[in-house]
Protein backbone atom coordinates (compact mmCIF):
# COMPACT_ATOMS: atom_id res chain seq x y z
CA UNK A 1 0.00 0.00 0.00
CA UNK A 2 1.19 2.98 -0.55
CA UNK A 3 2.88 5.78 1.72
CA UNK A 4 0.05 8.38 3.76
CA UNK A 5 -0.65 11.80 1.35
CA UNK A 6 -0.27 14.65 3.29
CA UNK A 7 -1.93 14.97 6.59
CA UNK A 8 -4.06 18.35 5.16
CA UNK A 9 -5.39 16.16 2.14
CA UNK A 10 -8.60 15.82 3.57
CA UNK A 11 -10.08 18.31 6.58
CA UNK A 12 -10.30 16.68 9.97
CA UNK A 13 -14.16 16.57 9.49
CA UNK A 14 -13.70 14.02 7.22
CA UNK A 15 -11.77 11.44 8.64
CA UNK A 16 -14.40 11.70 11.77
CA UNK A 17 -16.92 11.62 9.38
CA UNK A 18 -16.03 8.45 8.44
CA UNK A 19 -15.41 7.10 11.49
CA UNK A 20 -18.96 7.88 12.93
CA UNK A 21 -20.35 6.22 9.64
CA UNK A 22 -18.99 2.92 10.68
CA UNK A 23 -19.87 3.18 14.22
CA UNK A 24 -23.61 4.11 12.69
CA UNK A 25 -23.71 1.24 10.22
CA UNK A 26 -21.84 -2.02 10.86
CA UNK A 27 -24.03 -2.37 14.32
CA UNK A 28 -27.47 -2.54 12.69
CA UNK A 29 -25.61 -4.58 9.85
CA UNK A 30 -24.40 -7.30 11.57
CA UNK A 31 -27.33 -7.63 13.94
CA UNK A 32 -29.95 -8.06 11.31
CA UNK A 33 -27.68 -9.57 8.17
CA UNK A 34 -25.06 -11.09 9.99
CA UNK A 35 -21.45 -10.64 10.15
CA UNK A 36 -20.91 -12.31 6.54
CA UNK A 37 -22.91 -9.78 5.29
CA UNK A 38 -19.67 -7.62 5.10
CA UNK A 39 -17.82 -9.89 2.89
CA UNK A 40 -20.16 -8.96 0.17
CA UNK A 41 -17.40 -6.51 -2.03
CA UNK A 42 -19.95 -3.27 -2.25
CA UNK A 43 -19.62 -3.44 2.17
CA UNK A 44 -15.42 -4.09 1.70
CA UNK A 45 -15.68 -0.79 -0.63
CA UNK A 46 -17.06 0.84 2.69
CA UNK A 47 -14.57 -0.17 5.22
CA UNK A 48 -11.57 0.30 2.79
CA UNK A 49 -13.30 3.99 1.64
CA UNK A 50 -13.66 5.00 5.29
CA UNK A 51 -9.84 4.20 5.66
CA UNK A 52 -9.06 5.59 2.80
CA UNK A 53 -10.15 8.78 4.24
CA UNK A 54 -8.86 8.61 7.42
CA UNK A 55 -5.24 7.88 7.00
CA UNK A 56 -5.29 9.89 3.15
CA UNK A 57 -4.67 6.98 1.58
CA UNK A 58 -5.02 7.39 -2.45
CA UNK A 59 -4.94 3.63 -3.15
CA UNK A 60 -7.44 3.07 -1.00
CA UNK A 61 -9.66 5.69 -2.34
CA UNK A 62 -8.36 4.78 -5.95
CA UNK A 63 -9.22 1.06 -5.55
CA UNK A 64 -13.02 1.07 -4.46
CA UNK A 65 -13.53 3.42 -7.25
CA UNK A 66 -12.56 0.96 -9.77
CA UNK A 67 -14.68 -1.72 -7.39
CA UNK A 68 -18.18 0.81 -6.78
CA UNK A 69 -18.57 2.93 -9.73
CA UNK A 70 -20.17 -0.03 -11.87
CA UNK A 71 -21.20 -1.80 -9.13
CA UNK A 72 -22.82 1.33 -7.35
CA UNK A 73 -24.45 2.38 -10.49
CA UNK A 74 -26.15 -1.07 -11.12
CA UNK A 75 -27.56 -0.82 -7.77
CA UNK A 76 -28.90 2.43 -8.25
CA UNK A 77 -30.47 1.74 -11.41
CA UNK A 78 -31.97 -1.93 -10.34
CA UNK A 79 -33.53 0.01 -7.48
CA UNK A 80 -34.98 2.85 -9.12
CA UNK A 81 -36.23 0.36 -11.77
CA UNK A 82 -37.96 -0.97 -8.76
CA UNK A 83 -39.27 1.83 -7.50
CA UNK A 84 -40.57 3.62 -11.02
CA UNK A 85 -41.58 0.61 -12.66
CA UNK A 86 -42.48 -1.89 -10.00
CA UNK A 87 -39.79 -4.79 -11.07
CA UNK A 88 -36.24 -5.42 -10.91
CA UNK A 89 -33.90 -4.81 -13.61
CA UNK A 90 -31.02 -6.83 -12.85
CA UNK A 91 -31.84 -7.99 -9.02
CA UNK A 92 -29.71 -7.43 -5.97
CA UNK A 93 -31.28 -5.19 -4.16
CA UNK A 94 -34.53 -6.89 -3.57
CA UNK A 95 -33.63 -6.60 0.46
CA UNK A 96 -34.67 -2.67 0.39
CA UNK A 97 -38.69 -4.12 -0.30
CA UNK A 98 -38.66 -6.63 2.42
CA UNK A 99 -40.73 -5.61 5.58
CA UNK A 100 -39.68 -8.26 7.98
CA UNK A 101 -36.52 -5.86 8.14
CA UNK A 102 -36.82 -1.73 9.65
CA UNK A 103 -36.88 0.82 7.01
CA UNK A 104 -34.49 2.61 8.75
CA UNK A 105 -31.58 0.00 8.54
CA UNK A 106 -32.22 -0.71 5.01
CA UNK A 107 -32.16 2.58 4.18
CA UNK A 108 -28.75 2.95 5.59
CA UNK A 109 -28.01 0.68 1.83
CA UNK A 110 -28.11 4.49 0.49
CA UNK A 111 -24.98 4.83 1.13
CA UNK A 112 -24.61 3.12 -2.66
CA UNK A 113 -26.20 6.52 -4.07
CA UNK A 114 -23.30 8.42 -1.97
CA UNK A 115 -20.28 6.14 -2.41
CA UNK A 116 -19.54 7.13 -5.68
CA UNK A 117 -19.79 10.89 -6.17
CA UNK A 118 -17.71 11.11 -2.70
CA UNK A 119 -15.02 8.79 -4.42
CA UNK A 120 -14.90 10.74 -7.79
CA UNK A 121 -14.41 14.26 -5.08
CA UNK A 122 -11.97 12.19 -2.99
CA UNK A 123 -9.72 11.52 -6.57
CA UNK A 124 -10.01 14.98 -7.29
CA UNK A 125 -7.70 15.78 -4.21
CA UNK A 126 -5.99 12.63 -3.90
CA UNK A 127 -5.16 12.44 -7.95
CA UNK A 128 -5.96 8.45 -8.88
CA UNK A 129 -2.93 5.62 -8.19
CA UNK A 130 -2.93 3.97 -11.41
CA UNK A 131 -2.07 0.46 -9.09
CA UNK A 132 -5.34 0.65 -8.29
CA UNK A 133 -6.50 -1.97 -10.84
CA UNK A 134 -3.91 -4.83 -9.49
CA UNK A 135 -4.38 -4.26 -5.74
CA UNK A 136 -8.45 -4.39 -6.31
CA UNK A 137 -8.17 -7.51 -7.95
CA UNK A 138 -5.93 -8.67 -5.35
CA UNK A 139 -8.70 -8.02 -3.16
CA UNK A 140 -11.37 -9.28 -4.83
CA UNK A 141 -9.33 -12.74 -5.49
CA UNK A 142 -9.40 -13.39 -1.55
CA UNK A 143 -12.79 -11.91 -1.08
CA UNK A 144 -14.15 -15.07 -3.55
CA UNK A 145 -12.10 -17.46 -2.22
CA UNK A 146 -13.09 -16.76 1.37
CA UNK A 147 -16.77 -16.48 -0.06
CA UNK A 148 -16.96 -19.87 -1.22
CA UNK A 149 -16.33 -21.68 2.22
CA UNK A 150 -19.36 -19.64 3.29
CA UNK A 151 -21.81 -21.72 1.81
CA UNK A 152 -23.89 -21.33 -1.46
CA UNK A 153 -27.23 -20.38 0.59
CA UNK A 154 -25.79 -17.24 0.80
CA UNK A 155 -23.64 -17.26 -2.64
CA UNK A 156 -21.80 -14.34 -1.58
CA UNK A 157 -20.10 -12.13 -4.62
CA UNK A 158 -21.55 -14.85 -6.80
CA UNK A 159 -19.16 -17.41 -5.45
CA UNK A 160 -21.53 -20.37 -6.11
CA UNK A 161 -24.28 -19.16 -8.98
CA UNK A 162 -23.39 -16.41 -11.36
CA UNK A 163 -26.00 -13.40 -11.43
CA UNK A 164 -27.60 -13.73 -14.62
CA UNK A 165 -27.85 -17.69 -15.66
CA UNK A 166 -28.13 -18.69 -11.61
CA UNK A 167 -26.19 -21.26 -12.22
CA UNK A 168 -22.29 -22.90 -11.03
CA UNK A 169 -19.76 -22.90 -14.38
CA UNK A 170 -18.02 -26.23 -13.42
CA UNK A 171 -16.65 -27.07 -10.22
CA UNK A 172 -15.22 -24.37 -8.04
CA UNK A 173 -11.87 -23.34 -9.50
CA UNK A 174 -13.46 -23.19 -13.13
CA UNK A 175 -16.71 -20.66 -11.71
CA UNK A 176 -14.32 -18.55 -9.54
CA UNK A 177 -12.29 -17.64 -12.33
CA UNK A 178 -14.61 -17.32 -14.17
CA UNK A 179 -16.35 -14.61 -12.01
CA UNK A 180 -12.84 -13.16 -11.05
CA UNK A 181 -12.70 -12.63 -14.96
CA UNK A 182 -15.70 -10.93 -15.39
CA UNK A 183 -15.05 -8.22 -12.28
CA UNK A 184 -11.50 -7.92 -13.64
CA UNK A 185 -12.36 -7.83 -17.31
CA UNK A 186 -15.69 -6.20 -17.43
CA UNK A 187 -16.37 -4.40 -14.32
CA UNK A 188 -12.57 -3.45 -13.04
CA UNK A 189 -10.57 -2.89 -16.13
CA UNK A 190 -12.89 -0.49 -18.18
CA UNK A 191 -13.28 1.70 -14.93
CA UNK A 192 -9.84 1.44 -14.31
CA UNK A 193 -8.90 2.80 -18.05
CA UNK A 194 -11.80 5.79 -17.53
CA UNK A 195 -10.53 6.87 -14.35
CA UNK A 196 -6.71 6.68 -15.62
CA UNK A 197 -7.63 9.04 -18.09
CA UNK A 198 -10.12 11.91 -16.04
CA UNK A 199 -7.45 12.15 -12.90
CA UNK A 200 -3.94 13.01 -13.43
CA UNK A 201 -1.59 10.43 -11.91
CA UNK A 202 -0.62 9.95 -8.00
Amino acid sequence: MNESLHPSLFPSWVRWASLVWLAVWVPPYAVYWGWANFLHLCDVAVFLTCLGFVYNNALLLSSQAVSSLAGDLLWCLDAGWRWFVGRHLTGGTEYMWDARFPLWVRLLSLFHVVLPMLLLAALRRARYDRRALLFQSGIAMVILLVSRFLGPTQNLNYAFADPIFHRAFGPAPVHLALIFAALAGIIYWPTHVLLARAFPPQ
